[in-house]
């Protein structure tokens, strides 16, 4: 049996040393994954210790044929991290665009971007339209995919994707006078 078995079969049976090393297995990764949607550190770790806490409580339906255990975890800790942006929405205001999107909307502005200053490029946004743009141009969720995890219109998607475009685009293009204007 593998140590990472041995830890599995630790976890099924609640044992706490066992779920300690499985989260500080895992950390760093799971956290740049919360990283990706907020610039708050309280937020981070709620979105990360929750989607562990409920790896814990399911570690026993972790199935090593379908996926890979860390694949399995990330999946379930973006889904809890989604979960904290969807509970937020109250607070939030959220527009809905009637209109279609400009074709504009689906080119990445990251393509020759550093992959660590993505995500500089992306605190500078509200964490909805950071969750939106992460999960389109980084995750490659599709807009009604989108939609669907944050519970809200297409819409609404296109409308965070367009504004978190135009956001990135005067950081990328400070002196572009056409953007400065459309603020």
């Amino acid at each position: 049996m593998t140590d990472l078995a041995i830890i599995i079969q630790g976890c099924i049976n609640n044992d706490r040393l066992c779920q300690e090393k499985l989260y500080m297995k895992f950390y760093q990764s799971l956290y740049a994954l919360c990283h990706r949607f907020f610039d708050d550190e309280q937020e981070v770790v709620t979105a990360l210790n929750n989607g562990m806490l409920r790896v814990f409580k399911n570690i026993g339906q972790y199935d090593k044929t379908k996926s890979e255990l860390l694949t399995w975890i990330y999946a379930i800790v973006r889904h809890e991290a989604l979960t904290v942006i969807r509970n937020q929405k109250t607070a939030m205001v959220t527009q809905e665009l009637m209109v279609d999107m400009p074709v504009e909307v689906m080119s990445n502005p990251f393509i020759q971007t550093k992959e660590q200053d993505v995500y500089v490029y992306l605190s500078a946004l509200t964490n909805t339209t950071r969750a939106v743009c992460t999960l389109f141009y980084i995750e490659g969720y599709s807009i009604k995919e989108i939609a669907i995890s944050l519970d809200m219109k297409e819409g609404t998607v296109k409308w965070h994707l367009s504004d978190g475009r135009k956001r990135l685009q005067s950081i990328f293009n400070p002196n572009d006078n056409r953007i400065a204007n459309a603020k």
